[in-house]
């Protein structure tokens, strides 16, 4: 074989095996990746079972219920076109209120969002970009909504 022949056989074997390295790689981090979506993306797209996700929104008032004796919390969660009942078991943050922005982590099993956490937005003047992001699409976004005081009112669907 050739010099020529020789370098070109290495350089093609190299690429594919960094080919198959970065395939690798990019199989092995996908389970830990979990996008943001909203409650309209949801619905419509109805993910798989074992596929982590970040659902975003503003907690439907009047939609918090506690199982009794149970830590399993169940509420809804808007973007004001499609509702996802979230159940959660654990401790909500002090922050959780019904009509405020949170971002709830976890799967979409059976049509329920079973969420192994939740994240409440930090102050008042604060909501997360995805989810004003997601506001804006829908057509429901008002600037003031980004800074609504705790109460304040989202319509149940």
């Amino acid at each position: 074989m050739k010099r020529k022949h020789k370098r070109l056989t290495f350089v093609l074997i190299a690429m594919a095996l960094v080919g198959v390295a970065t395939g690798l790689v990019l199989y092995a981090l996908s389970d830990g990746i979990s996008l943001f979506h909203s409650p309209t993306d949801i619905v419509e797209k109805q993910p798989k079972e074992t596929q982590r996700l970040r659902l975003g929104g503003l907690v439907v008032e009047d939609s918090v219920r506690r199982e009794d004796g149970s830590p399993v919390v169940m509420f809804g969660v808007t973007d004001m076109e499609n509702t996802v009942q979230v159940s959660y078991n654990g401790l909500l943050p002090d922050l959780f209120r019904e009509g405020q922005g949170i971002v709830a982590e976890g799967r979409y099993v059976n049509g329920v969002f079973v969420a192994s956490e939740v994240l409440a937005k930090h102050d008042e003047n604060y909501m997360a970009p995805e989810v004003a992001e997601s506001l804006k699409k829908s057509g429901n976004w008002k600037p003031e909504d980004a800074g609504a005081p705790a109460g304040t009112k989202v319509p149940a669907q």
